[in-house]
């Protein structure tokens, strides 16, 4: 900093020094294994599926899923499960968090500075220690900004791939009947009154039926001919979990009939659409706003969830509409951000980089792949600009 101007000033004055940056809370990692991960992180604020142990051993074979909780002053503050995946050639390997480190409680004053210590504690074991590339990728935040993407760029880590359709859609569960719906977009509104004069019963059933909600899953992909990347083999592992870890189980039904189904992941703060299925008849019925409608209210009254996350869109501009006027004026939309990717060896990073991009550039070709095949159904939206902050 330039001190010539003060210098011409009187020797008396003194110079106010900047206030010092907060120093980062220290927090003690514990490796621990998955079965008491995932019990307990199933309290956590910010659990979401793809942080459990049972989930990422089937959904990722081929990656060493390893667990660590953070504790400061002898309490839990957080964890992250972290997926260690060897490189091609055995060059070195990468640790992925995906929608990870969480937070215990996101309320807590010092939530912003313990999410800065959990990623410290990464980094000195991943990066330094273990000489890794360490990618994270946050959540779609719930604020005007994304804290935690911004935590990890001026910690150092760099932008890495980011999401073709990265907007995932949030309801406000938060909200008595009347002012929900007066919060549905018009259309939206307008198509679940006419579902409610269509004779249609909502049900929420037992992780027992699982099997008929695999059969209406089936049948379903198979007409609409979606391409399917999600993590449906992990089902069974997941209806197996203790509560509150365990997916909800909802049907729709028209003259005893099945006609909708889904299945919700409702733990912490944000409950999570994982899967829904329809028949044929579920479309002139509007089943779909007449389930929704339903879950809605039930995971206001049943759980301790503000947000009810409908995920991405995948590119179908149907679903956009849809998601986009169950959202309505008092939901929001915000993307995912990039992927942040941090290495302290200049080759480490080249190397992990180089990995991502191989495999952004094999999604993109079975993306091409899929996109000719007659039978399959072709994205049709206009991917939204990222924000500034993810630029």
């Amino acid at each position: 900093m330039s001190v010539s101007a003060g210098a011409a000033q009187s020797h008396d004055q003194r110079v106010t020094p900047l206030p010092a940056r907060p120093a980062v809370p220290s927090v003690v990692a514990r490796p621990v294994d998955g079965a008491e991960w995932d019990a307990v992180v199933s309290g956590f604020d910010a659990i979401c599926q793809e942080q459990l142990y049972a989930f990422a051993s089937i959904r990722w074979p081929g990656v060493t899923a390893e667990p660590r909780l953070f504790e400061r002053h002898g309490r839990i503050v957080g964890g992250a499960l972290v997926m260690v995946q060897r490189l091609p050639l055995g060059v070195g390997r990468i640790a992925i968090i995906k929608w990870g480190p969480m937070l215990a409680d996101m309320k807590a004053p010092d939530a912003a500075s313990l999410y800065q210590g959990m990623i410290e504690a990464l980094v000195a074991e991943y990066a330094n220690k273990r000489g890794m590339m360490l990618s994270v990728l946050p959540h779609a935040s719930i604020g005007d900004s994304n804290s935690e993407y911004q935590t990890l760029r001026a910690r150092g880590f760099q932008r890495g791939a980011a999401l073709r359709f990265p907007d995932r859609y949030l309801v406000n569960l938060r909200l008595p009947d009347e002012a929900l719906r007066k919060s549905f977009g018009q259309t939206w509104r307008r198509q679940l009154n006419k579902s409610e004069k269509s004779g249609l019963e909502f049900e929420h059933a037992g992780a027992q039926r699982i099997g008929d909600f695999k059969a209406l899953y089936a049948a379903m992909s198979d007409r609409k001919q979606f391409p399917d990347y999600s993590a449906f083999d992990t089902l069974d592992a997941l209806m197996a979990m203790d509560q509150p870890l365990r997916p909800e189980l909802f049907f729709v039904r028209h003259e005893g009939e099945l006609v909708a189904g889904a299945l919700i992941f409702k733990a912490g703060t944000r409950a999570v659409y994982l899967y829904g299925a329809t028949n044929e008849k579920a479309l002139p019925l509007r089943a779909g706003y007449f389930m929704h409608w339903h879950i809605i209210r039930w995971l206001r009254d049943h759980t301790r969830a503000s947000w009810y996350d409908l995920g991405g869109t995948d590119g179908f501009q149907g679903l956009h509409q849809f998601k986009k006027g169950m959202v309505g004026d008092a939901g929001l939309i915000r993307p995912v951000p990039p992927v942040a990717n941090f290495a302290t060896r200049p080759l480490t990073y080249v190397l992990g980089a180089g990995a991502f991009a191989a495999r952004e550039a094999y999604n993109e070709l079975r993306r091409r792949v899929e996109a000719i095949r007659p039978s399959r159904a072709r994205p049709d939206q206009v991917s939204s600009p990222l924000p500034q902050e993810f630029r």
